[in-house]
C-alpha cells in the first residue's frame, strides 16, 4: 500500500516510517499508528504519523 496516501493510514495499523535522523540511511521503523499528524490527503515523502512508542517519521510501508 501506498505510504503517501492519507486514506491508507489507520490508526492502529502496523507500518515502517522513517525517522528525521535516519532520513539519510533510510533505517525505517516498524510501529503501530497512534496518530496521523499530516493534515493533507497526500504527501509525496510519505504521511507523518506518531507512532504508539511515541516515535514520529513518514511511512515508507503499510503492512
Amino acid at each position: 500500500m501506498d505510504g503517501t496516501q492519507r486514506k491508507n493510514i489507520k490508526h492502529g495499523k502496523s507500518v515502517a516510517i522513517v525517522l528525521k535522523q535516519d532520513q539519510d540511511s533510510g533505517l525505517l521503523t516498524d510501529g503501530i499508528v497512534r496518530d496521523i499528524l499530516t493534515k493533507s490527503p497526500s504527501h509525496p515523502h510519505g504521511i507523518k504519523v506518531r507512532l504508539m512508542s511515541g516515535e514520529v517519521g513518514r511511512v515508507k510501508e503499510i503492512y
